[in-house]
């Protein structure tokens, strides 16, 4: 299986923090286009997890979504 490259161009901020801390970040995958992610990364941004990531108009419509949530 081939090595995935990952490239954090921008942190925006931690969500959680525990064995992993998920992160919301602007990351490049295999050089590819910049998309926003959210993930948990180990303390070195060595390895990560599983996660979501999501283009600017996706990530808007997160946004709408969670502002009309009661939290």
């Amino acid at each position: 299986m081939a090595e995935i490259k990952n490239e954090i161009v921008q942190h925006f901020g931690v969500i959680s923090q525990g064995e992993w801390t998920r992160e919301l970040n602007l990351v490049s995958w295999n050089g590819r286009k910049e998309l926003y992610d959210i993930r948990g990364w180990a303390d070195d941004h060595a390895k990560c997890s599983k996660g979501i990531t999501l283009n600017k108009t996706e990530l808007k419509s997160l946004r709408d979504i969670l502002n009309k949530m009661e939290l």
